[in-house]
């Protein structure tokens, strides 16, 4: 707390004193570039009601979003890089496999790198669902908006978004020529280079061609010797083009192709390198290599039948990954561990929107449909035991649902909407056993030890109500009903005497909300506030325990009801004509109200032990808070400088269920500067993310001691042996935007 505060006077005078230095602020702004407060302060665009663009402030529900200007301002990195600005949500990767996401949001989220387990956050891409967790982490450019929905979304957007959902949107194609590019350079050393160029390439064909390149050649230094780790490499390519058909239809087709390559996680191991370090040491730099194809096409045909739109969304996407990793965390060999993953997603999407007297109507169908190949090789002692396994699953979903408001006055509306969800999951799974020379992981074999098939029906009902005293503010409440999928574990280490790989059950959950959204001043400022309570049933927890012979087992368990309750807090204001203040608090309360197993893995009994009700539920931070100043200054005739210092904390959170691994509480400040030369179309930044050097980690796995590298040091018991990934600490850099 003393370091936050600290921080944030320091940064409050760093604003102050940049305005003394230069003083004609409000004058020199209007005669250039549209300044940082002005893009922070514009109205926001969002999807979330799937009735077309919407102002966020009007839409009934906590979302966070950002625009196109926004994500500018902000100098927008990648989702993770936002993880801290926004009030109980943590949009984490967990580290083991690059880009694999492990969100959060109200805490409910997963700590898993199991392909086959479904999130509790959903991942939407310009409209279509992505069926898997792995590859969501990756560096984002190109993005017209990020709207991060908390709470349950079920009715427009169907299952395991039981948590909230991020919706990401890409740039339309453009008939008129238009180029933004981008090069940046940071501590590493790392280089980027990206742009988007539309324009007509015949008439009437819309166009966007957009490309990104990264080179990272590595953040860390390890103490094993050798080269730096975490390097990596990233390209994708991106296009799209859009039509129109008569003046009733346009339609949109975005294509994408990406590939990155790099090293495995950077392994530290808390039994020898402190949790404020970044001191590791380890003998196998690992890898990993992804590459996905997609296909996006959408269509809009505007209709007579109640003023309404047809929207038809179809989407596919392959994605593969393969990799290797250090996971002992020590310079020997102890425990490795390889992965390889083959998804193949199609989705389709037909819905309607429109109005009828006062009652707006959103309806639709929805189907969606995977093949997931998983498999995984594992190396303890040296190589001395081997094993492999894995799984193969056909999973799909069919869904319709309508969403009604109905405006009975001009201030009151009452939202009512309810989804049927059909499900089904085929699943073969091998459970890891011994593999002489990992034969059947390299060829890509698995047995089928235990073939399943299972299905799941799900009505998922909501209801709400909106008034709007003004137009200035909107007093919203609601009650939903949130549906996540049960499923398998393909990830399965002990013998099918012991427990069987699923099919766990679903976890549902029962969501209430109110909230007030305030705009201030005639746009100068906003204030939104949200508290809710959820009761989640069958929650679905994957336990993690250490195993002498195969270093960790992962059983997925409905691990019994919990409910989880809070209140969040964000406002903009804007101080003067060049300072604005952006403030973000959540606070979220949760534990178990009964257990239907052995979380603590104390031996206790499994229905409501004392111990296991105690246990505090992973991912769920207590307090989250911070605030951020910019500043615009205008320096005469040379140009505009913005100034942006943002100061974030989050308290200390639980990773294991057992609560033997947690991650500290942190205070994450950035900072970002941007001259823009008067009358110039380019821009300058210099910025630094965590630049207090925080140690963070993508998860905090407890491991076997057995004697290796855990048990009682010389001066006492050492801690707990891990797998921690690092993630990086303070890095500076500077970039050149150019637009024509």
């Amino acid at each position: 707390m003393i370091r936050f505060e600290v921080a944030m006077r320091a940064a409050l005078l760093l604003s102050v004193a940049s305005g003394a230095l230069y003083s004609p602020v409000a004058i020199a702004q209007e005669e250039n570039a549209e300044t940082a407060q002005q893009k922070m302060l514009d109205t926001v665009i969002v999807t979330a009601t799937k009735r077309g663009p919407q102002d966020v402030q009007d839409v009934p529900i906590a979302v966070t979003a950002f625009g196109e200007k926004q994500l500018e301002a902000l100098n927008f990195q990648d989702i993770q890089s936002l993880s801290y600005t926004m009030p109980n949500v943590q949009l984490e990767a967990v580290g083991t496999t690059k880009g694999y996401a492990n969100f959060s949001i109200r805490g409910i989220g997963v700590n898993s790198s199991i392909p086959s387990i479904d999130p509790t956050v959903g991942i939407f891409v310009d409209g279509v669902y992505m069926g898997i967790n792995s590859g969501m982490v990756f560096d984002n450019f190109d993005i017209a908006g990020l709207e991060v929905l908390r709470g349950p979304q079920g009715v427009l957007f169907g299952r395991n978004v039981t948590g909230g959902a991020v919706l990401l949107r890409t740039t339309d194609p453009s008939e008129e020529f238009s180029a933004d590019l981008h090069a940046g350079v940071e501590t590493g050393l790392s280089s980027t280079v990206d742009g988007v160029v539309r324009g007509a390439i015949l008439p009437g064909l819309r166009s966007k061609f957009a490309f990104y390149h990264n080179n990272d050649n590595g953040w860390f230094d390890n103490k094993a010797g050798g080269r730096k780790l975490g390097q990596g490499e990233q390209t994708i390519i991106r296009t799209a083009f859009g039509f129109d058909i008569g003046s009733d239809i346009d339609v949109t087709l975005r294509l994408e192709h990406g590939v990155a390559t790099g090293d495995g996680p950077v392994s530290q191991n808390h039994a020898l390198w402190s949790r404020d370090s970044f001191d590791f040491a380890i003998d196998e730099p690992g890898f990993y290599d992804n590459k996905w194809n997609q296909a996006f096409l959408e269509g809009n045909w505007k209709v007579g039948f109640g003023d309404g739109t047809i929207t038809s969304i179809t989407g596919w996407r392959e994605y593969e990954s393969n990799t290797k990793e250090d996971i002992d965390g020590t310079p020997n060999f102890i425990f490795h561990s390889g992965s390889f993953t083959e998804q193949d997603q199609i989705s389709e999407e037909l819905r309607y929107a429109g109005t009828f007297g006062p009652v707006d109507i959103t309806t639709g169908l929805y189907y969606f449909q995977q093949d997931l190949h998983y498999n995984e090789n594992r190396q303890i002692v040296g190589g001395l035991l081997n094993g492999s396994g894995g799984g193969i699953g056909d999973f799909s979903t069919q869904g319709a649902f309508v969403a009604a408001d109905w405006h009975i006055t001009d201030a009151i509306t009452i939202n009512a909407g309810v989804r049927y969800s059909h499900e089904e999951k085929d699943a073969q799974v091998d459970i890891v056993s011994s593999d002489p020379g990992a034969v059947r992981f390299d060829a890509r074999i698995l047995e089928n030890d235990y073939d399943s098939s299972q299905t799941w029906d799900d009505t998922s009902p909501r209801l709400g109500i909106q008034w709007r005293p003004s137009d200035a503010t909107q007093v919203y409440g609601y009650w939903a009903k949130g549906f996540r999928s049960g499923g398998y574990n393909f990830r399965q280490t002990v013998p099918l005497s012991q427990a069987l790989p699923g099919p766990f059950d679903a976890e549902t959950q029962n969501a209430f909300e109110i909230g007030l959204k305030q705009d201030l001043a005639n746009g100068r400022g906003r204030v939104n506030l949200a508290l809710f309570h959820n009761t989640i049933e069958g929650m679905q927890r994957e336990l993690n325990t250490p195993s002498i012979g195969f270093g960790v087992n992962q059983e997925i368990v409905n691990a019994g009801d919990a409910i989880i309750q809070g209140a969040e807090f964000e406002g903009q204001f804007s101080l003067t004509d060049s300072l604005l203040l952006s403030v973000n608090v959540g606070y979220t309360d949760g534990e178990y109200d009964t257990t239907l197993t052995d979380i603590g893995n104390n031996g206790g009994p499994e229905v409501d032990d004392p111990n296991d009700l105690s246990l505090k539920l992973p991912r769920l931070a207590p307090w989250s808070y911070g605030a951020s100043i910019i500043h615009d200054t205008s320096i005469g005739k040379y140009g505009d400088l913005s100034s942006r210092i943002s100061i974030n904390h989050r308290d200390k959170t639980y990773y294991t269920d057992t609560n033997l691994g947690y991650f500290e509480a942190v205070e994450i400040v950035d900072a970002n500067f941007t001259f823009t030369p008067a009358g110039e179309n380019y821009s300058f930044s210099i910025y630094g993310t965590n630049l207090t050097d925080e140690t963070t980690y993508g998860g905090d796995t407890i491991l076997p001691d057995a004697g290796l590298f855990g048990g009682d040091g010389p001066t006492g018991p050492r801690p707990l042996p891990t797998l921690s990934p690092l993630n990086k600490g303070r890095v500076v850099g500077a970039e050149l935007r150019v637009s024509f």
